[in-house]
């Protein structure tokens, strides 16, 4: 089992970074605590889709594009589990 959490915050810590950008910059233009904003991309919260959009919208990326890559990555994951169903385990361990 891939944790979707897990890749939309690594999706999303990929594009502040690609930007330069602290958590901090994000978190203040979302107006979502640098706290919370955090464990989002650690993968250890669920974001509502207000809060998304407003991380979205602080990255000037629409949101459909994250949920783009966030399919691709989890395409890749699916395929690596199928292919080597030991895998799975070490995937859901590193995710918790």
């Amino acid at each position: 089992m891939v944790l979707v959490r897990g890749l939309l915050g690594d999706v999303l810590r990929r594009r502040r970074l690609r930007q330069g950008r602290t958590l901090r910059e994000v978190s203040a233009d979302a107006r979502v605590s640098l706290g919370y904003l955090s464990e989002v991309e650690r993968g250890q919260k669920e974001a509502s889709s207000e809060l998304l959009a407003a991380i979205c919208t602080a990255l000037d990326v629409p949101l459909s594009a994250i949920f783009a890559e966030v399919s691709e990555d989890l395409a890749r994951e699916e395929a690596l589990v199928l292919a080597h169903p030991a895998i799975e385990s070490e995937v859901v361990a590193s995710a918790a």
